[in-house]
């Protein structure tokens, strides 16, 4: 994700006429490449974060949080919660 913002706040720049960003070109041979290079970098992490799994575990981590989240408060509404000192 943080590659394809990069990506847009280069061209926004070059749009913009915003520092040494302004000046790039869009010419093939020239600095196309400069643009391109983030969002390349983009696809090759979301290959990699999917191939390896990556992706598919932090998901489930998310599911796990929420699914003990809501058995804890469900716990402590039936007064079965962690024990509380009536101090």
């Amino acid at each position: 994700m943080w590659f394809v913002v990069i990506g847009v706040a280069l061209m926004v720049m070059n749009i913009a006429g915003i520092g040494p960003v302004a000046e790039w070109t869009w010419k093939w041979d020239g600095d196309l490449w400069k643009f391109l290079l983030p969002f390349g970098l983009a696809v090759a992490w979301w290959f990699w974060a999917d191939a390896s799994g990556w992706t598919q575990r932090k998901a489930m981590e998310k599911v796990d949080a929420k699914r003990g989240a809501r058995r804890d408060k469900q716990l402590d509404a039936l007064g079965m919660g962690p024990k509380k000192s009536k101090r």
